[in-house]
Order: structure tokens, then C-alpha cells, then sequence
């Protein structure tokens, strides 16, 4: 049985990483709610603009002259993986849902005999994924968010893949996130960037839909805009993560607080038993004591 001062230290120490705790959590939840604003206010844009390309790209894709980021290169045989993972961990599952996601789609490309080159974006996920893919990792960025997240630093990760792609270094570019959707759920969620990927027309179920003339033609502004398009869906799908993170951080140091609180309560209640009986065997002691005088 552990002593009154080992009971007493222990229940000191649990009562400091409370307050540790309780502090992450708070300054979790202060950075959470700017996250938030700035995920939600960029998916109406990204959304937007990926519906417009895809519109005009339903009409440019397999023409002759369609851009390289919308007709590829015609291959699949190089695949790289964008990981977007945290700096720092205390996130609960936060890293792991998200390099577990990537690990299967890794798999999956080199079980069909498929070459794979990972670019991380955040310490923990190269830390994770180096243990198994340490030769597949080209590139590791860290400290994104630092001192804040802006688009230059998507404009900056989508220029390396751009020069990666004229380069001839890979076919097709898949970044791999997680979508915040509450600060308790986050989906992990995995975008094809390059080429890119048309989505699919909603059926208004009237028949023959509405003409459009451009100017410049469409080759033209999908070779303007698909650039953008990427740096636009790169720095959306960080702000997510951002968002994905803190909501996951607060959570679980919300969660660690609460034990401390239950482990103190039981500590303090096995203190004090403990305590009574110390206390009762030195009243026996002394009441012995006296009768054998």
C-alpha cells in the first residue's frame, strides 16, 4: 500500500496536469472558433470555383488542346499523396484517423503496382509514415499555421506541386484532410487535385441544358484558372485541418481534465482511508501501550 506522502505527491502532481490540461483546452477553444470562421467563409469560394471549372471543363475534356491539369498525362503509374497532419499532438485521434486513411489509399495504389511519392504536410504525419514509407517521403512542411494561416503558404505548396507535375515527377496528385464538422467530428477526406477531377452534373431533369459563349475560349481560362483552382482547394483544405485539429484538441483535453478530476476524487478518497487507518492503528498502539503499564 502506497504511504500518505506518496498518495499526497501523486494527488499533487494529477491536480497540476489538470491545470495543464484545463489550460489547453480553453486556449483549444479560442483558436477553434477563428478556425472555424475562416473553414466555413472559404468552402462557398472553393465549392463555387471547382463547380464553374467543372462545368467548363465537362466541355474542354478530350479536346486537343484541353491544359495538362485537366487532361493529365494520360497516366497513373506515379501517384502523390499530400498528408495534411498536425505539428503537435494532444489532438486525440486527430493525426491518426487521417495518416491511417493515407496508409490504406498507399497501399491500395502500390498493391496495383503503382509507384508512390508522399509530400507531408505536418510533423506527425511524416513521424507516423516514416516508420513504414521512409523512402516514399519527398518532402516534409511544418509549421504551417505559424505565426498564422494565409494563402500565400497554399500558393507556396501548390507552386512546388505545379513545377513537381511540369517536371514529369508524378501522374496524379491526391490530398488527403480532414473536414471539420463539429468539434467532435471530424471526416478524414481524400481530394483528387491533379488532374482535375470534373464533378459530376447534378440532373435538373430538364432536357437540354442552357448554352454559354466565352471569351476567351475555354482552353484559355481553364489554363488561367486551374493553377488558381489548386492553390484555392490546397489552402481550403488546410483551413480545414486547422479547424479539424483545434476541435480535436479541445475535445480531448476537455476529456483528459475530466479524468484528472475522477482519478484526484478516487486518490483522495483512498488518501483518506488510508490516513483513518494509520490513525486507528496508532490510537491501538497507544491504548496497548498504556494497558500494559
Amino acid at each position: 500500500m502506497a504511504s500518505l506522502k506518496d498518495l499526497r505527491v501523486r494527488i499533487d502532481s494529477v491536480k497540476s496536469t489538470r491545470k495543464i490540461t484545463s489550460a489547453m483546452k480553453m486556449v483549444a477553444a479560442a483558436k477553434l472558433r477563428r478556425a472555424q470562421e475562416q473553414a466555413e467563409a472559404s468552402r462557398p469560394y472553393a465549392e463555387r470555383m471547382e463547380r464553374m471549372l467543372g462545368s467548363l471543363a465537362a466541355s474542354a475534356a478530350g479536346a486537343a488542346g484541353a491544359p495538362k491539369l485537366l487532361a493529365g498525362t494520360g497516366r497513373s503509374d506515379v501517384q502523390l499523396f499530400v498528408v495534411g497532419t498536425a505539428d503537435r499532438g494532444l489532438c486525440g485521434g486527430f493525426n491518426s484517423s487521417i495518416v491511417r486513411e493515407a496508409k490504406r489509399l498507399i497501399n491500395e495504389a502500390r498493391d496495383a503496382g503503382k509507384t508512390v511519392k508522399i509530400l507531408c504536410v505536418g510533423r506527425k504525419g511524416r513521424d507516423q509514415l516514416r516508420r513504414e514509407y521512409g523512402d516514399l517521403i519527398i518532402d516534409t512542411i511544418e509549421d504551417i499555421a505559424k505565426p498564422r494561416l494565409d494563402f500565400s503558404k497554399a500558393g507556396g505548396i501548390a507552386d512546388s506541386i505545379l513545377e513537381m507535375f511540369e517536371a514529369g515527377e508524378f501522374d496524379v496528385c491526391t490530398v488527403i484532410f480532414a473536414r471539420f464538422q463539429s468539434a467532435m467530428t471530424q471526416i478524414v477526406t481524400a481530394q483528387q487535385l491533379i488532374p482535375f477531377a470534373v464533378p459530376e452534373q447534378e440532373d435538373t431533369g430538364v432536357g437540354g441544358g442552357a448554352i454559354y459563349e466565352y471569351e476567351p475560349d475555354e482552353s484559355e481560362i481553364l489554363a488561367a484558372l486551374l493553377p488558381r483552382n489548386l492553390a484555392v482547394q490546397i489552402f481550403k483544405a488546410l483551413l480545414e485541418n486547422n479547424a479539424s485539429e483545434q476541435g480535436a484538441r479541445m475535445t480531448a483535453m476537455d476529456s483528459a481534465t475530466r479524468n484528472a478530476g475522477d482519478m484526484i476524487k478516487d486518490l483522495t478518497q483512498v488518501y483518506n482511508r488510508t490516513r483513518q487507518s494509520v490513525i486507528t492503528n496508532e490510537l491501538i498502539e497507544i491504548i496497548s501501550a498504556k494497558e500494559a503499564m
